[in-house]
């Protein structure tokens, strides 16, 4: 009975030493923003060359390290890596509002500048002070824009003429080296253009004769061998197998039986074959053709009267 009766008096106190030791536990678990701390003003923002700087102590070397900040492009999270890569002792850093709210490390330097704010490191508070009156605002950067573009106007009318002397040179070697190599080609084609042409061209007369030909036949066997009533059958099925044939010429070419067309396509038929036979490389020709007619169009862009800003009366000869 003694020893139930001190094991029940021992009790109580183990089990508040377990619910301070889960409470302990707990307080070093979770991540706060916020300290009982009075906050500090260690942390000081000026202005260098229209910059922000802030200056704060790096907890883990006790030094005075600077950050300049380019307000419209640098965000919080930038900013809070930069300290982080400064002191690797920092464990939480946040950037926090004096109503307490936490900034995004997507919100810009720009905005929480314009306001005081402070800044958590280990869960100590720095309170900041912003400077209003020395921050960039929003007309500054559009007067700083509007220097840019000066500068940027400035910049191409000094250089503007040099560039175009120097893109022009290279068209033009381009297109020397373009026209040095598709001139053997070139040469090659014409030579095969003529032969397909002059082959083109006899077999239409070919193709002449031999009608001429067969009409005179059907009029010799007509009058002088037979008479129209033998011939007539004859002329007629000659006829329709001239029909046929047309028609299956359309069938396999999907064109109409005209004259200009069955022309052409003999033409490039004939090119084509004798093309094989002379090993003219087609694709290659037709490449380079292309390029050349790129670099002449550029070269003539180039040249615009409008690029080259001229006067409107220069524009007016021009056209």
């Amino acid at each position: 009975m003694p020893v139930l009766a001190e094991l029940w008096r021992r009790l109580p106190l183990a089990a508040g030493y377990q619910v301070r030791h889960l409470r302990h536990k707990l307080q070093l678990n979770t991540v706060v923003f916020y300290s009982t701390q009075p906050p500090s003003s260690d942390v000081t923002v000026h202005y260098r060359h229209g910059l922000p700087v802030i200056t704060l102590t790096l907890p883990s070397r006790n030094e005075r390290c600077q950050f300049t900040i380019k307000p419209m492009t640098t965000t919080v999270g930038t900013f809070l890596k930069d300290i982080k890569k400064e002191d690797k002792g920092i464990d939480t850093i946040a950037a926090i509002s004096t109503d307490g709210t936490k900034f995004s490390t997507s919100t810009l330097m720009n905005t929480i500048l314009r306001n005081d704010f402070q800044l958590v490191v280990n869960h100590r508070t720095h309170q900041v002070h912003s400077s209003p009156g020395e921050m960039l605002q929003t007309q500054d950067s559009g007067q700083m824009d509007s220097a840019k573009s000066l500068v940027h106007s400035l910049y191409s009318a000094l250089h503007s003429e040099e560039y175009l002397l120097k893109k022009e040179q290279v068209l033009l070697q381009r297109l020397e080296a373009l026209n040095e190599e598709l001139q053997p080609l070139q040469q090659a084609k014409v030579n095969l253009m003529t032969i397909s042409d002059a082959k083109t061209t006899r077999l239409k007369w070919i193709g002449l004769a031999y009608l001429s030909t067969q009409g005179g036949a059907l009029a010799w066997l007509t009058w002088w061998v037979y008479s129209w009533d033998i011939m007539e059958p004859v002329t007629y099925f000659i006829t329709y197998g001239s029909a046929i044939a047309f028609y299956s010429y359309f069938l396999l070419t999907r064109v109409d039986y005209v004259y200009p067309d069955v022309r052409d396509r003999q033409f490039l038929h004939i090119f084509y074959k004798r093309a094989k036979k002379h090993h003219f490389d087609v694709e290659k020709y037709n490449k380079l053709r292309n390029e050349v007619t790129e670099t002449e169009e550029s070269l003539r862009r180039l040249r615009n009267p409008l690029r080259l800003k001229l006067p409107v009366e220069q524009l007016r000869e021009g056209e």
